[in-house]
């Protein structure tokens, strides 16, 4: 299960859960316990939805969050 930040079009970023990365040939986006930033409910979703599909001409891009499983790797500069 990743953690991702989803970026639409004229809309807020929803912060969700996803089971997979999407593919190139997808057409659409599956989504888990789609919520604000800030964990309140979308205003556009009912309280009691948990999974969500969006086509993938409203997201402009998704962000991925390190999971506990990932080493994270970085770079420091002297």
């Amino acid at each position: 299960m990743f953690t991702v930040l989803i970026h639409i079009a004229n809309e807020d970023p929803i912060l969700a859960e996803m089971e997979n990365i999407p593919e190139a040939s997808d057409q659409f986006v599956v989504i888990n316990n789609p919520r604000r930033r800030d964990g309140k409910d979308l205003h556009y979703v009912m309280p009691e939805v948990q999974t969500v599909i969006f086509p993938w001409h409203r997201i402009s891009f998704i962000e991925l969050f390190p999971t506990e499983e990932e080493d994270i790797v970085s770079f420091i500069r002297e």
